[in-house]
Parts: structure tokens; sequence; C-alpha cells
């Protein structure tokens, strides 16, 4: 049935101009309906020099009709072995995030203003690990179509609701023929180009897609990080209980 819906509005795409806003929610809804899922994940940070460091971590997502809840946590290596990000996403006011610190054994709450910050030292912010609903942006009314990589793709640019976003402006690339989302490139709060995120080895499961792959370049410290996702699963018995401020301590 998902890939029915999928077809039509692409069909309807080629007869219709398509507003930002219609194409954002169309490349958002095609990675929704999995209900739950779980998925190990590998993050690489690469310094400034080339240095990779590799993290191991495990995911684990909740749909939610006002927001997502998801649980992050690292697995290796032993300096973060145990810490744990819980996110509650809210699609009308700031999310809710929580980490917790096994050296300290205490929860620490991510502050609003704190949102931009650097994600456990890499190039992803507390704020990218959150603000995916389509609902969260503003969106300019002028639409582009492009070749990105040999992609045809829809280009157009939003901008956050949140007022303690470190971004100004985000310019987002869709391509046209499935609408998975392409890169993202994001402006900070002195309107200059800061990082750009790529996204590619896209999953479908059960005619759901599931990112396999970011890839987070900043310009302005020339250092990158790569998330990576393997093991991926959906449809899960997973319920709200699996995500409370307890389980970040358990």
């Amino acid at each position: 049935m998902k890939r029915i819906i999928l077809n039509l509005w692409i069909v309807s795409a080629t007869l219709f101009a398509l507003s930002n806003e219609e194409i954002a929610k169309k490349s958002y809804e095609i990675t929704k309906g999995f209900g739950s899922s779980s998925s190990n994940m590998k993050m690489i940070l690469i310094n400034a020099n080339g240095q990779k460091t590799t993290r191991q971590m495990s995911s684990k997502i909740l749909e939610g009709v006002d927001g997502d809840k998801s649980l992050m946590e690292f697995l290796t290596p032993a300096d973060v072995k145990g810490t744990r990000m819980l996110t509650h996403e809210h699609i009308d006011r700031d999310d809710d995030q929580w980490m917790y610190l096994p050296a300290l054994k205490r929860v620490k709450r991510i502050a609003g203003r704190n949102k931009s910050g650097s994600f456990m030292g890499s190039e992803f912010s507390y704020e990218d690990t959150s603000n995916v609903n389509w609902k969260k942006y503003n969106y300019n009314k002028d639409v582009e179509e492009v070749d990105l990589d040999g992609v045809k793709c829809y280009k157009s640019s939003r901008t956050p609701h949140d007022k303690n976003s470190g971004y100004t402006k985000q310019v987002v690339w869709v391509a046209k023929d499935n609408f998975l989302l392409k890169r993202v490139d994001y402006y900070d709060r002195k309107r200059e180009l800061l990082k750009t995120a790529i996204f590619s080895e896209w999953k479908n499961i059960d005619g759901i897609y599931l990112t396999g792959k970011i890839e987070m370049k900043n310009y302005q410290n020339s250092k990158q990080t790569i998330l990576q996702w393997s093991n991926q699963k959906i449809k899960l018995n997973l319920s709200e209980k699996d995500f409370s401020k307890r389980k970040l301590k358990r």
C-alpha cells in the first residue's frame, strides 16, 4: 500500500508543481510507519589531520503522534561506554533530552540553549539528533530542480522554528523520483555555511525507508563525522516504558 501511495505522489509531482512544504512532508512520511525500531550504529570521528576514532552504539526509536522517542547508547570504546542519550521529541515546543554520564553516575538534562552544542565531540549537534519532523520548520516558497551527483533533485530552503536553533537556514536536496533526502547544508547564526550532511545507503524495509549512512562535514574546523547503521529492525514490541528516564540509569 505504501508503495502505491508513493507512486501516486510521483505521478502527481509530474503533473502539478509541488511546494517546498509538500516535498518536505512527502520526504518525511516515506520514513514513517515503522512503529518502533532498533539498530546498531557506528560513529567515525575524523579530525582535521584525517585521523579516525571509531565508536560503536545502539539505538532504539518509538514512533509517536506528537513526536518520536529515541534512546542511544555508546558501547565502545571504554571512555564513552555506558553513556546514553534519551530524546523525547515535541512538535510544538523544545524537545526533551537527557544524557546519562556513567563516570558521574548521574543524568544531565540538555537545556534548549545548549542544543547547538556538539554531541559527544562529533560534528552532529544535539539538535541534529532530534529535529527531523517536517513540521518543525518554516519553508521558503522557491523550489529549484537541479542535478546532484547525477540525481535529479528538488532544492529548497527552510528555517527552524526553534529560537534556540544553531541554524539560521538549511538548504535541502530531495530526490525527485522517490523523495529521499540527499543533502542538507547548514548555515550558522552568522548566516555562514557551517557544514553539510550527505545522506546515502537508504534501506527499504517493508516499504519504509531507513537512513543507512550520514556523512557530516564541518567547513569551519575541517572535521568530519560519519554515522552508519546496520542490523536495522522495525515493528518491534517496544513501548513508552522503554524510553523513560529510569532506563538511563539501568
